[in-house]
Order: C-alpha cells, then sequence, then structure tokens
C-alpha cells in the first residue's frame, strides 16, 4: 500500500519544482545558508502540493487512465490503491502542507493555494479546452518561480525570467500534448478529450513558434535584465538555450519521441549534457566572475 501511494504521488515529477530555486540562483543567493534552506523548505512543500494534485488527478480520471495503454497500471487505475485510501492520504498531505507553507512564509502559503486552485481547476474542466489546458500548466510553472521569490529577499531577479519561464513551459506542454498524439493516435481523443481539438501539423507549428519567442526572451535577458554581469558574460549561456529547445524539436517531430518531456530529460544524454553546460556555465558566470 505504501509502494502505491509513494508511485502514485509521481515522484519522478518533482523535478518540475526544482524552479522553486530560480529565484535564489539568479538572484545570487546559493551561498547564503538561510536563503537556500528556506527555498529547500519551499521546494519539498510544493513538491508534496504537487502530489496532491496528482492524487486527485488520479482519482477524477480513474475511468480514463484505464483505458489507456500506459496510464492503466497506475495503482488508483489498476485498484492498486483504493479510491477511498487515496482520499484520505491527499486530505492529510494537504493540511500539514499548506499549515507547514503558512508557518514558512503566509505569502509563500497565499502562492501555494493559488496553485493547488488553478491546478484543481485545470483537473475539472480548464484541461478539456483547446490551448488553455496548456496555458494553465505554464502558469502554474510560473507560480513555482513566484514561490520561491517570497522565500527570500529579493535583489537582483529579474521579471524577464518569469517570461522566460512560461514560455518554455508553453514549448513543453505542447510538447507533451504531441507525445501523447503520437502515442495514442487515432484513439487520442478517447483517452484525453481535449486532443481532439490538435492536430499534429499544428502542434508542430506552435512548437516551432514558441521555441524561437523563448530563445528572444531569453536573449533579452541576458543583455537588459538588471544587475547581470556588466561584461555581457550571460550571453555566452544562449547558445545551450538553443541547442536544447532545437535538441527537443529534434527527437519530437523527426524521432517521433512518444514520452512526456519530463521523462525524455531522464533518459536523453545530449539534452542532459546541454542542461548541465548551461547550468555550470550560469553558476560560474554569476559566482566565480
Amino acid at each position: 500500500m505504501l509502494r502505491a501511494i509513494i508511485k502514485t504521488m509521481r515522484i519522478k515529477q518533482w523535478t518540475k519544482n526544482a524552479i522553486v530555486f530560480a529565484a535564489l540562483v539568479f538572484d545570487r543567493q546559493l551561498t547564503n545558508p538561510i536563503a537556500f534552506g528556506r527555498t529547500l523548505a519551499g521546494f519539498i512543500l510544493f513538491c508534496i502540493l504537487s502530489s496532491t494534485v496528482y492524487i486527485i488527478n488520479d482519482i477524477i480520471d480513474v475511468e480514463a487512465d484505464r483505458a489507456h495503454p500506459r496510464k492503466k497500471y497506475r495503482p488508483i487505475a489498476s485498484g492498486a490503491l483504493p479510491i477511498p485510501t487515496a482520499i484520505a492520504v491527499d486530505v492529510v498531505l494537504l493540511i500539514s502542507t499548506l499549515a507547514l507553507a503558512y508557518w514558512l512564509s503566509p505569502t509563500f502559503f497565499i502562492v501555494g493555494i493559488l496553485y493547488f486552485i488553478l491546478n484543481l481547476a485545470y483537473t475539472i474542466r480548464l484541461k478539456q479546452i483547446v490551448l488553455l489546458d496548456v496555458v494553465v500548466i505554464s502558469l502554474g510553472f510560473v507560480l513555482r518561480v513566484g514561490a520561491g521569490v517570497t522565500l527570500i529577499q529579493v535583489e537582483r531577479f529579474s521579471p524577464w525570467l518569469y517570461v522566460v519561464t512560461f514560455m518554455l513551459a508553453l514549448y513543453l506542454g505542447f510538447g507533451k500534448r504531441r507525445s501523447e498524439m503520437a502515442l495514442l493516435t487515432d484513439s487520442a481523443a478517447s483517452h484525453r478529450k481535449v486532443l481532439d481539438g490538435y492536430t499534429m501539423p499544428f502542434l508542430d507549428q506552435i512548437m516551432m513558434m514558441i521555441s524561437g519567442l523563448t530563445i528572444i526572451a531569453y536573449s533579452l535577458y541576458t543583455f537588459s535584465a538588471p544587475n547581470l554581469p556588466t561584461n555581457h558574460t550571460m550571453m555566452l549561456t544562449i547558445p545551450f538555450v538553443v541547442y536544447g529547445l532545437l535538441r527537443y524539436l529534434l527527437l519530437t517531430e523527426i524521432q517521433n519521441v512518444k514520452i512526456p518531456p519530463d521523462e525524455v530529460l531522464l533518459v536523453d544524454r545530449p539534452l542532459q549534457i546541454a542542461i548541465l553546460l548551461w547550468g555550470f556555465s550560469v553558476l560560474t558566470i554569476f559566482y566565480i566572475f
């Protein structure tokens, strides 16, 4: 039972919440032990909060998941985790997480509430509306960044990073829709109703457009955001961003990869290397030079 609960919490997807650390890193407070500790606590709480949303989603979508070639093995869909037990676990996790969030920071608590309400609305209704489904997911990432901002005394964090986060989340969100359509083919709409409003060419065009906008937004950040190094060395990180976006386009449109973006990140070595080099470059520029 414990194993089924942990699986339902989708710990593998907790990597999405790492963006809570964005404020800490880009405000150059990574070496501040107090700020790091508060951000780490916020990251853990956001991971658990996101898991409560996953549990609710699996409860609501249980019938559709049972007809899905991959999701039918999820604990609730397969019957390994009874729905009453899942509800009880979810209530306990939600109450305890929100209580700790308020103790950590009332503003962080408010952001957490907004995140939960937004995702609840997505689970109940918004995920069935074409385009808005991905926009809502992307706003969830912006709220994660905002949550990190509430936990520290921000001095150098640029609003441009909210734009970059939103655009990148849109890119990956539509990439996920494309992977679902590639996996489910003609039966896609029967598993996820909103897929009936998408076509592969349309998604390809959207991803191409948003990848360009993401590169522009990130480039504008690197040479126009306040408090960056005056020698404009942050511009040296642009090639890693460009390669990462193009690499994912290659995987989805040419190699027809059928797994979600977060799983692609765990298995594609070139993409992992690009992200590591980007991260190393950012840390070097911010904390060494």
